[in-house]
């Protein structure tokens, strides 16, 4: 997997994580046990840095920075979908982050909630706990979602992160 120290920066990866050999994983960076980072994902900690947290899955084409003042943490628990951009923010427990969604500058996305599907959601935006983010930008809905409704995609993701460690391999 293609790790870059930046200066005397290194990642931080659990020895529990699966990140995958065509991620990309640059800096300030740390990833929690059972976290996978999927395919043509790139994380890219030359700021504040960037947080996974534990069971987290990070899945391909998805895009995760920072800035020099802000760092973007990501919760236990997440599911960050394919293409989705992150970029100082913060996304709290068992969130799930849709396909082709935007997540900017101070925004909070609240314990179990979820951004659609190509939602943006902007700078200094607030999503409640259990709320549903449509739209761009996006347009909250509260109390769509239930508690712990996000933690059985997530832990499908953590018994994929066992599954290709034990049995990827490379063909040609």
């Amino acid at each position: 997997m293609p790790l870059y120290a930046l200066g005397d920066i290194e990642p931080d990866i659990h020895p529990e994580a699966f990140v995958h050999p065509q991620a990309v994983i640059i800096g300030k960076v740390s990833v929690g046990a059972e976290s996978t980072i999927w395919p043509g994902t790139v994380l890219r900690g030359d700021g504040a840095g960037i947080t996974i947290g534990a069971r987290t899955s990070i899945q391909d084409n998805a895009v995760i920075h920072n800035t020099d003042e802000l760092p973007t943490v990501v919760g236990d628990d997440v599911t960050v979908g394919h293409l989705a951009h992150l970029e100082g923010c913060t996304v709290e427990d068992e969130a799930l982050i849709g396909v082709a969604s935007v997540v900017l500058h101070e925004a909070v996305v609240g314990r179990g909630a979820l951004v659609g599907a190509s939602a943006v959601v902007t700078n200094h935006m607030k999503i409640p706990p259990l709320a549903l983010a449509i739209g761009v930008p996006a347009k909250i809905r509260e109390g769509h979602m239930s508690e712990g409704q996000n933690r059985e995609d997530a832990q499908g993701y953590v018994d994929r992160c066992y599954r290709y460690r034990a049995e990827m391999r490379l063909l040609g």
